[in-house]
């Protein structure tokens, strides 16, 4: 599996351009005996789809969580969201209920982020894959190497970005951010364990709003499907 192949030709030219990507030898060959041999989500196809779904040059915000959904039919490439027609897991459903609190907009009657993606909002994880029903299963294998990279390449190659990180794993990327010239925004994550310890009632989706505007930026365009 070479990893870069599958990357949109933007982002691999960006992460080429940056001089931090490591070498991703062994997390390939981690990852080609994994789906061989284990379900593996999201699916080979969906790996980089917050990428394809989002250009680098048209990031404002990065969405930042843990590793992807473990439960069948989840995972969809993107951070937090699922397909079209699949029920909300409870992180997504404490997601929407402070977008809706926080926006004063209707819940939405699908539980895809879809929209996020066109709007500027790169859902991304620390790790972008998972065995089946195993949290955090691939992590410490190479993925937080390879994210590391992609965090550093936007800070150093794109202005004034919000950088959203929920949770602890996201919080240690923390450290790659000039926030000199980006706004990070950190929160719990809004699984139902740590919602309450900092997520519910956080605006974050005004607040990054607000970051954005003050640096000279449009604002994201947040609504969904009511």
């Amino acid at each position: 599996m070479n990893l870069l192949e599958r990357l949109p030709e933007d982002w691999r030219r960006e992460l080429n351009a940056s001089g931090y990507l490591p070498d991703l030898e062994k997390l390939e060959t981690f990852l080609e005996e994994e789906y061989a041999s284990r379900i593996i989500f999201p699916p080979q196809d969906q790996l980089f789809r917050a990428m394809r779904l989002t250009p680098f040059e048209k990031v404002k915000v990065v969405w930042l969580g843990q590793d992807p959904y473990h439960d069948d039919g989840q995972a969809c490439g993107l951070a937090f969201s699922v397909p079209a027609g699949v029920p909300a897991p409870p992180s997504l459903k404490n997601m929407l209920k402070e977008y809706s609190d926080d926006l004063g907009l209707p819940m939405p009657q699908t539980a895809s982020l879809e929209p996020w993606a066109a709007s500027g909002v790169l859902m991304l994880n620390t790790v972008l894959t998972v065995r089946a029903h195993e949290a955090g299963s691939h992590a410490r294998k190479g993925w937080e190497s390879f994210t590391d990279a992609v965090i550093r390449t936007l800070v150093h190659r794109r202005p004034h970005l919000v950088f959203i990180l929920l949770g602890r794993p996201a919080q240690t990327k923390m450290r790659l951010i000039d926030t000199s010239r980006h706004v990070v925004l950190c929160s719990s994550h809004p699984s139902p364990l740590s919602v309450y310890r900092g997520f519910a009632g956080s605006h974050i989706y005004s607040k990054a709003n607000e970051a954005l505007v003050h640096m000279g930026q449009s604002p994201v365009d947040w609504r969904l499907e009511p």
